[in-house]
């Protein structure tokens, strides 16, 4: 697998991430070590988790399969800031709540630091100065080697990393919905990660399943659209206002003779600020279904024609 510097740091991460959002609900621990196995066989590096995902069962499986393995062969990024207390979503980028979350995330992760340690989201009620100084703390304490942001807006990032520069603590990466039926990146945040040095880290590059084809006759019962816990995930971008774009997908998959996550996949992955789309399947056939996106370069005009079918998504 090829790989990029993580923005305008000397990091070096695959250009393919390995989401793990759904190890320890829908993907078993077992099915979990396969996949780890084939991405990292595949010359996968990135490994993306948060303190909330399953509960931090995702981070668990993390800390049991990464056990006695050589810690620097993987670059690990995880998340705090958001939580789930008896169901319910919480918002919290407090410093306490930050670091807190960090300690509970290495302790379950069984290492004493992560590569990159990202703020889950923009928290309206913590203000950005003491979700910054959490930031700086733990990078100075050498638990977390680099930091980032995600689901930041343009002025957003750039507000964050001005008060990272002052403490001259790089922003390295900005982790954001990003695909072909979601462009809203493209309005402010290519711009600002060129001018301001971070790298893009697309989560759901295929729509969130829809450009991959997974609900465009039916849905499948092994499907998120078919789940209790990721249906209203999964439906966003299920429907006509989609149709279009799905259909060009597969059409320029037809042609090139590949998969459309392919293509969707490759189209993401080369755009300008992109450093790696963050990838969640759920079985080794489906990563190496998506792994055959690194022997693809999507053609010019295959490009210019789904910028103009994708166009109203940005």
């Amino acid at each position: 697998m090829l790989t990029r510097r993580l923005g305008a740091s000397g990091l070096t991460v695959s250009r393919l991430a390995l989401g793990t959002m759904a190890w320890g609900t829908r993907t078993s621990p077992e099915d979990a070590s396969d996949l780890l196995s084939a991405f990292r066989a595949a010359g996968g590096t990135l490994i993306d988790t948060a303190h909330g995902y399953a509960g931090g069962v995702s981070e668990e499986i993390i800390g049991d399969l990464l056990e006695g393995a050589d810690r620097d062969e993987v670059v690990i990024v995880t998340k705090s800031g958001i939580s789930r207390a008896t169901g319910a979503r919480v918002v919290d980028c407090s410093r306490r709540a930050m670091l807190a979350q960090l300690e509970t995330s290495l302790r379950r992760m069984r290492t004493d630091h992560v590569d990159v340690w990202v703020a889950h989201t923009w928290d309206e009620n913590t203000p950005i100065e003491e979700t910054v100084d959490a930031l700086v703390h733990a990078h100075r304490s050498g638990r977390a080697r680099y930091v980032g942001v995600s689901n930041h807006s343009g002025w957003q990032a750039a507000r964050t990393m001005s008060l990272l520069a002052q403490e001259k603590v790089p922003l390295v990466a900005n982790s954001v919905e990003y695909s072909l039926v979601a462009r809203s990146p493209e309005r402010e945040l290519v711009d600002a990660a060129a001018h301001l040095g971070f790298g893009l880290l697309p989560w759901s590059p295929l729509g969130r399943g829809v450009l991959a084809g997974r609900y465009r006759t039916t849905v499948a019962a092994d499907s998120r659209l078919a789940s209790d816990e990721f249906a209203r995930f999964a439906g966003r971008h299920v429907g006509d206002h989609t149709r279009g774009v799905v259909d060009a997908v597969h059409t320029a998959a037809k042609g090139l003779g590949v998969s459309p996550a392919v293509v969707a996949l490759a189209w993401v992955r080369d755009r300008p600020g992109v450093i790696a789309p963050i990838i969640g399947p759920r079985t080794p056939k489906q990563l190496a279904a998506l792994l055959e996106s690194e022997d693809v370069q999507l053609p010019d005009q295959i490009v210019v024609a789904l910028d103009e079918v994708s166009a109203e998504h940005g």
